[in-house]
């Protein structure tokens, strides 16, 4: 085993806790699923916001699926003009078999244009 970052982002329509944490939801069951990663496999996870979501933690999402024994972290991103707005972020840390080149990174909604070669 060998320990892989997996990336993914989603966007959100506004700053409603509701809406982030099901959006962070489906993001979470995403990247878990499309890379075949069980609770154990994380190491920890690293969310980030864009400074125009403020309303809620992501991570309030990932123990809602049941990660209560993963080091989670909530920052926000930096805030840079012209940046696509209203985005959750991750950053899992995993153990896997997987090469590199097999990691599968999640971009869904409209954080598909943050990297069209990822999102396909």
């Amino acid at each position: 085993m060998v320990v892989r970052a997996v990336r993914g982002a989603i966007q959100v329509d506004r700053d409603d806790p509701a809406e982030i944490l099901g959006a962070t939801r489906e993001l979470l069951t995403e990247v878990v699923r499309g890379n075949e990663i069980t609770p154990a496999d994380l190491i920890s996870i690293v969310f980030t916001l864009t400074p125009d979501l403020k309303s809620c933690f992501p991570a309030v999402a990932a123990r809602d699926l049941g990660f209560v024994d993963v080091p989670l972290l909530c920052a926000t991103e930096v805030d840079v003009a012209g940046a696509l707005p209203h985005v959750v972020r991750l950053l899992a840390h995993v153990e896997s078999d997987r090469p590199r080149s097999a990691v599968r990174h999640i971009y869904l909604r409209g954080a598909a244009r943050l990297r069209p070669d990822l999102a396909a």
